[in-house]
């Protein structure tokens, strides 16, 4: 057994733990503690909201949800010798659920609170809770559906330098700047409102409050990557930006499909990780590994190998416009194609569209070279359904 060194309290606030983690990146944020190279250690994770979401039949929780609360990670680590040009290294040993808490959700998130991929076909909340037994989900709002999970950190990243924080700021306000009323908005600007910053107190909680960049998207520190390949087993490449590297992860999924596309995406969960860091002194430049951080993937996937695939190209389903080799248009065609066809097996279009962000469907690139139209698929899981799914020959 490996030390458990970051401890959660499922009743209480993020801020109220026993070590109070964070929800704002920034380099000022206190480490929780300190390990060795070579040292393996577990660290227990609210899920992504804080405890705002409950165990019922209602969307209402999903669709007032305080996202400027998301999302609390578990950390800092500093890692015992780690420096600016170094790489961390991080195994994930195991991964678990809580046994007081067998259950996750998924949610489609309403278009004036977050939205989500699909949101011009699905502006209104809604939600889903999924049971587990074993490594299988299934779910009370979605019959006929039972898959094999892969619990997965939604985030695992290094803190940023000071640097590095005001260039994030500054690219994403001028993005937000460029359509200042986008409903929902182009990024997530820093926001003083539900901060989480650790130990810290006073002016030093403040500058954090003021300066802390959102957790919401992926950037040069990995954060919230939503991978549901980096899963036990796989090994993780971080360039370090600041001393001791500060580690932080959260945001646990028991399952999901690639792209994450209801934004509340995968089954959302409380859980426990357990990780082994190392340290490649000098490694980002040596190994070129300095703008994003890269990782191999564990031998640990759910075993399915018949698929039903769906195709999508790059022109606007909604005005018709041809969008040059675009992979998000592209991708979103292909989970549209699938949401229509799972309509014929007797699913609504909010079902089919929580299946593909929770079930352990398979995302490609199929072409992106062949101008105008980029070719995106998506691999729906025969095995997952309590029915044959594929289009019968006529007799």
């Amino acid at each position: 057994m490996v030390k458990k060194l970051f401890e959660i309290d499922l009743t209480k606030r993020m801020e109220q733990q026993k070590h109070p983690g964070h929800n704002r990146w920034h380099p000022d944020i206190p480490a929780a503690f300190a390990v060795n190279p070579g040292e393996a250690f577990r660290m227990e994770c609210q899920e992504w909201t804080d405890g705002q979401i409950g165990n019922n039949d209602s969307a209402e929780d999903i669709r007032t949800v305080n996202l400027n609360r998301v999302h609390v990670l578990s950390g800092p680590v500093h890692v015992n010798g780690a420096e600016p040009g170094d790489l961390l290294v991080v195994d994930i040993l195991d991964i678990g659920t809580f046994l007081e808490h067998e259950w996750g959700f998924n949610g489609i998130f309403a278009k004036e609170n977050g939205g989500s991929f699909l949101v011009d076909h699905y502006p209104e909340a809604a939600k889903s809770i999924w049971d587990f037994e074993g490594i299988f989900a299934t779910s009370r709002h979605i019959p006929g559906i039972k898959f094999a999970g892969l619990i997965h950190p939604g985030i695992v990243g290094v803190a940023p330098s000071h640097e590095m924080l005001a260039e994030w700021n500054k690219r994403e306000k001028e993005l937000v700047d460029s359509n200042p009323n986008r409903v929902p908005p182009l990024a997530n600007l820093p926001n003083p409102d539900q901060v989480v910053a650790g130990t810290l107190k006073g002016e030093a909680f403040d500058k954090v409050a003021k300066e802390g960049a959102r957790t919401v998207p992926p950037r040069e520190n990995g954060g919230n990557c939503d991978i549901k390949n980096l899963s036990k087993g796989s090994r993780i490449y971080f360039p370090v930006f600041v001393d001791g590297a500060k580690l932080s992860v959260g945001d646990l999924h028991f399952s999901q499909g690639d792209g994450e596309i209801t934004f509340c995406g995968g089954i959302e969960i409380p859980g426990w990780i357990e990780l082994k860091v190392d340290v490649i002194k000098g490694g980002a430049k040596t190994h070129s590994i300095q703008r994003n951080p890269a990782f191999q993937p564990g031998p640990v996937m759910p075993n399915y190998n018949e698929y039903l695939v769906f195709q999508g190209i790059s022109v606007n389903e909604l005005t018709g416009k041809q969008e040059y080799l675009d992979a998000n248009t592209a991708y979103r065609n292909a989970c549209l194609n699938a949401i229509e066809y799972m309509k014929t097996l007797g699913y609504t279009g909010e079902q089919a569209y929580m299946i593909l962000s929770t079930a352990p469907v398979q995302g490609n690139i199929g072409g992106i070279v062949d101008i105008p139209n980029a070719c995106c698929t998506l691999s729906l899981p025969k095995a997952i359904f309590d029915k044959d799914i594929i289009p019968k020959l006529d007799k």
